[in-house]
């Protein structure tokens, strides 16, 4: 059986795509393929070949050009399944499936609220973008064959479009995060964010806490910021001299970093699109072994809360990270029981294994119906 996943917008080793579905796939025994827009030629990894149609020079030529491009390789592969990841490649879906072919959405975001979220949009008009594309979106997901959703409430959306939806989390791999064995009082005080740096995931309120830190504690931050002015509007903080910006970390930097750090943060703002999401980062934190300083969102905080794993506070609110972090600093056996704690529910319920038997199960349902056509 051939599958074929098709993106336009992620890159080739996504972890979610490449990492965790497309490999899960091809252990299974699947002839797996993954077309992307990259611009770095074709590969084999794993069993998994990937092919490129080249990077696009912008946003508005990769929808014009690169999706057409996906499509003309998507059918030289001549898959029995199709598997797409982005919006945009929708419209290839819906040719796909008038050539009889079996196609499968994996929805990772829910786009209508994400629209309004958008804050380079007027408000007026991302009311208006968000109806149009919640009509599209009805109209062409009833017409696959089945959907897939990074969260449960996306699913619970979803399901009313197409019966055949299911929720496969984005939940770590465990072998890929280190549970070191560092006895706690060896780590350092020291409090760690890995992840896409912006305004609304809370770097400024990060950098402001600082301030109200009354504990000799380092903040680290590893990843990029996504342009040169942003990046100076925030070191020109005069808290910033205060903490480590490393930029971008690779799997091993960041265990390395976990396992150093007494506490993990993922303070994002309580925009429509974060406010149901599952950051991977928080269950990262979690595999490693140690606490999460979150926002309090109320999916969040059924998760922390119910695990014992972890702090919720108002991320809009420094003083409130501040004083999480002294919390986590100042009483360490309460912070190394929630570490373990969160170690333990990864172990039980949020992790990729769990998460891939219900994706092989999936195709297993998908499996059927091709055969039955």
């Amino acid at each position: 059986m051939k599958i074929a996943h098709l993106t336009s917008v992620h890159h080739r080793y996504d972890t979610r795509i490449l990492l965790k579905e497309c490999t899960s796939l091809s252990t299974f025994g699947y002839d797996v393929y993954l077309i992307v827009a990259d611009g770095k030629e074709d590969e084999l990894i794993q069993n998994i070949n990937i092919l490129d149609v080249g990077k696009p020079s912008g946003r508005l030529n990769r929808i014009l050009t690169s999706t057409n491009k996906i499509y003309k390789k998507a059918l030289e592969v001549d898959a029995n399944i199709y598997h797409l990841h982005d919006p945009e490649l929708i419209p290839i879906g819906l040719k796909l499936k008038k050539k009889g072919k079996i196609v499968i959405f994996d929805s990772h975001e829910n786009v209508s609220q994400q629209i309004l979220g958008k804050p380079y949009l007027q408000k007026s008009l991302k009311k208006i973008i968000s109806r149009l594309y919640s009509y599209y979106e009805k109209y062409s997901l009833s017409k696959f064959d089945g959907i897939i959703s990074a969260t449960t409430s996306i699913k619970e959306k979803l399901i009313k479009i197409n019966k055949n939806t299911i929720a496969v989390n984005n939940f770590p791999i465990i072998n890929d995060i280190t549970n070191t064995n560092i006895i706690w009082d060896k780590k350092e005080n020291r409090i760690c964010y890995v992840g896409a740096i912006s305004n609304i995931r809370g770097i400024k309120e990060m950098v402001e806490s600082v301030s109200d830190i009354k504990t000799n504690t380092k903040i680290t931050i590893g990843g990029n910021f996504p342009n040169n002015k942003f990046e100076n509007e925030v070191k020109n903080n005069k808290n910033s001299n205060e903490i480590e910006f490393l930029g971008f970390l690779n799997r091993k930097q960041i265990n390395e970093l976990f396992s150093i750090s007494k506490a993990g943060l993922v303070v994002l703002h309580p925009t429509i699109n974060y406010l149901d999401s599952l950051p991977v980062k928080m269950f990262e934190y979690m595999a490693a072994g140690i606490p999460i300083i979150a926002s309090n969102f109320p999916l969040w905080k059924e998760i922390i809360s119910s695990n014992n794993c972890g702090l919720l506070v108002n991320p809009l609110e420094p003083t409130e990270i501040a004083n999480a972090i002294d919390f986590i600093i100042n009483n360490s056996d309460i912070s190394k029981e929630m570490g373990k704690n969160a170690r333990v529910a990864i172990e039980k319920k949020y992790n990729w294994s769990i998460e891939c038997e219900k994706l092989l199960d999936f195709y297993t349902k998908i499996d059927e119906l091709s055969l039955s056509n």
